[in-house]
């Protein structure tokens, strides 16, 4: 038997844990955890606010309990303040002070991330909000019930800020949405698709301030206006969601890190000290796309990381098959779907970007019930025409989709092989010429 120190237990503990207690009872599992809940869903948060389901009760899927039941030793609202690699000792405080020391064989880092703070006056101020934890959606829940928080300013139009930004107008609020740059959801879509965004949310009310520069929130005791380079607005409550950074100062120092300071690790998600792995926002993942270590903070990615590093630990050798970065979006009934990289990814990376596009309705015109108009873009190396990405949008389901495009990547598929690929026909479902051969053919 061996002794397995686990610090941290959201998605990608909770996945680590369980599979280390599933399939490796013989071995102690010791889980320390800064919060009070594990497990929460924060993709759910603004389905919550936005009161899309009833309550965020059913966001959470495991719970200290469970996983006391499976025999682990489980110590929550315990900070690991430091660790000791070459003794193989962890430190930690609980919320009475009591000091824990706790050794180990092997350790796992679920640390996960954290929001991304600009260095900007009037963050300390009341009101002003960030979105990772449950407790945050809770503040922001609370604060959106005073009937006096009319103007809210959500900073930040990626995936949680724009999510934000709906659920806040549902609940009869005037929002402003901030973003650097010039468009929302910069970072998966090309410009084809983030405009149908844009003016999806201006179509429901929200107040687009694109390319505008946050610099100051302004107030005493509560939030009074928010500053940008361009102007200042009167505002209740300020939402902050730009992002986030890898949590890893535990490591520090002691760890190989990646750029941005994640933890750099192994397709067995092994850091570089041996019998330490790092999983989830905490680390990096290998991609698939450019063919080596990334930093792709999805929940995902998260779970997959702690299914890797607990078979790991447990004594069963299993590599990662590597990531693509899929991913979606529903906003106001739009959906838009990615994965791999977009145009500016791929030219960044070193690629030689070209891509071919189709629109079209989902099924045929006779069908006049549910057929709604679908949008595809592939991406794929102009000399290789190795497949790099695709983006597919539409207010149809059409999400299944993007996981074809998926282990296209993954298994290095070119853009010819798609041309005649062999897609079914039923009216029910589809058109003879799919939008998905289409946009192939349509590769030069």
């Amino acid at each position: 038997m061996k002794k397995i120190v686990l610090v941290g237990a959201n998605h990608a503990g909770t996945a680590a844990a369980n599979t280390i207690l599933d399939n490796y009872p013989d071995n102690k599992l010791v889980i320390f955890d800064s919060n009070s809940n594990i497990s929460y869903l924060g993709c759910g948060t603004a389905l919550w606010i936005g009161r899309q389901i009833d309550s965020p009760d059913s966001l959470f899927y495991s719970s200290k309990e469970a996983l006391e039941a499976k025999k682990a030793e489980v110590h929550m609202e315990t900070k690991v303040e430091q660790i000791d690699f070459g003794a193989k000792q962890v430190f930690a405080k609980d919320l009475q002070g009591r000091e824990i020391k706790e050794s180990y064989d092997t350790l796992i880092l679920a640390t996960g991330s954290l929001p991304i703070t600009p260095k900007i006056k009037g963050l300390d101020l009341p009101n002003v909000a960030y979105v990772k934890l449950f407790q945050e959606g809770q503040k922001i829940d609370q604060i959106l019930n005073n009937q006096d928080v009319k103007n809210v300013a959500v900073v930040g139009a990626g995936y949680i800020g724009v999510e934000l930004a709906e659920a806040v107008q549902r609940r009869g609020k005037n929002v402003l949405l901030f973003e650097a740059a010039s468009t929302s959801l910069s970072t998966y879509y090309d410009d084809w698709f983030t405009q149908d965004m844009d003016t999806v949310l201006a179509d429901n009310g929200v107040a687009l301030h694109f390319g505008e520069l946050v610099q100051e929130i302004t107030g005493t005791d509560k939030v009074k206006s928010i500053v940008t380079n361009k102007g200042e607005y009167p505002v209740e409550l300020v939402i902050m969601a730009i992002g986030f950074r890898p949590n890893s100062a535990l490591g520090s120092g002691n760890l190989e890190t990646f750029p941005n300071g994640a933890y750099k690790v192994s397709k067995k998600q092994e850091t570089s000290r041996p019998d330490v792995y790092a999983i989830g926002d905490c680390a990096t993942v290998y991609s698939n796309v450019i063919e080596n270590s990334a930093y792709i903070a999805l929940a995902t990615n998260a779970v997959r990381s702690g299914v890797v590093a607990g078979h790991n630990a447990g004594g069963t050798p299993l590599e990662s098959p590597g990531v693509q970065g899929s991913n979606g979006i529903c906003i106001y009934g739009y959906k838009m779907v990615s994965t791999g990289l977009n145009l500016k990814a791929a030219e960044k990376a070193g690629f030689t970007p070209v891509y071919t596009q189709f629109e079209d309705t989902q099924k045929p015109s006779f069908i006049k019930e549910d057929n709604h108009k679908v949008k595809i873009r592939i991406v794929y190396d102009k000399h290789t025409r190795r497949v790099l990405g695709a983006q597919m949008a539409s207010y149809q389901d059409v999400s299944m989709g993007i996981h074809l495009f998926s282990l296209a990547i993954e298994e290095k598929v070119t853009i010819d092989k798609l041309k005649l690929l062999d897609i079914f026909f039923l009216p029910h479902f589809n058109q003879p010429y799919n939008y998905i051969t289409m946009a192939a053919l349509s590769a030069k």
